[in-house]
């Protein structure tokens, strides 16, 4: 009985003040940052798999993915955690913008709705998050509307965040842009396209959730 009551005491004491080992790590940007590719980046430096499916089409992720229990490790250290690849965020998102694409009006329409759907999803899911890796893509102002907004909601909410500067193969990248949009935070250029400098992208996390 002594020892029943003992090992039950030291259970709760673990789990009152033992680090927390598994932890949600979500995926947020602007529509076509490489959020999914970034994901099947991990995902396949780790799993050996395939996460989300890609698109040079606006939105192609609508839903919420995830991938759980990814184990990654980093100088002797481990991390587990739950990968969370989330729609694009937009301020508007107008069917028509989907038909240049070449997709047939109806079909469009149900992505534009699919897609607002998915961006309110997004924003709730925000609460559940420990750590944020926001991916921009590197090509483009990174002054946006929707940048500042994402960034604005997980300091309000107080989630570690890491700001991830996507697309560094492209010849057009510039990553000091980004650094100076948002100085107060780390900032890793990478291509999840091509896996390039996602050592330092993981060390970054490790520091996140030291």
């Amino acid at each position: 009985m002594i020892r029943i009551l003992t090992n039950f005491i030291q259970r709760i004491f673990n789990q009152i003040f033992s680090k927390k080992k598994e932890f949600k790590l979500g995926l947020y940007g602007p529509p076509n940052s490489g959020k999914s590719t970034l994901a099947n980046r991990i995902t396949k430096d780790w799993l050996g798999e395939k996460m989300s499916a890609v698109s040079n089409i606006p939105h192609e992720t609508r839903d919420v993915i995830i991938k759980e229990k990814i184990v990654i490790k980093h100088k002797g250290k481990e991390l587990t955690f739950n990968l969370v690849d989330t729609p694009g965020i937009a301020t508007k998102i107008d069917y028509e913008d989907f038909m240049k694409f070449k997709l047939k009006k109806d079909v469009a329409k149900k992505r534009a709705k699919e897609a607002t759907k998915g961006v309110v999803e997004s924003i709730k899911w925000l609460d559940d998050m420990d750590v944020v890796m926001v991916v921009l893509d590197s090509t483009q102002n990174p002054y946006s509307q929707v940048n500042i907004t994402i960034i604005g909601n997980l300091v309000a909410r107080r989630i570690p965040l890491v700001v991830v500067a996507n697309k560094v193969d492209l010849r057009k990248a510039n990553i000091k842009k980004i650094e100076s949009a948002f100085p107060q935070y780390d900032v890793i250029g990478i291509s999840a396209l091509k896996g390039e400098n996602m050592e330092e992208l993981y060390e970054s996390l490790f520091r996140q959730v030291k």
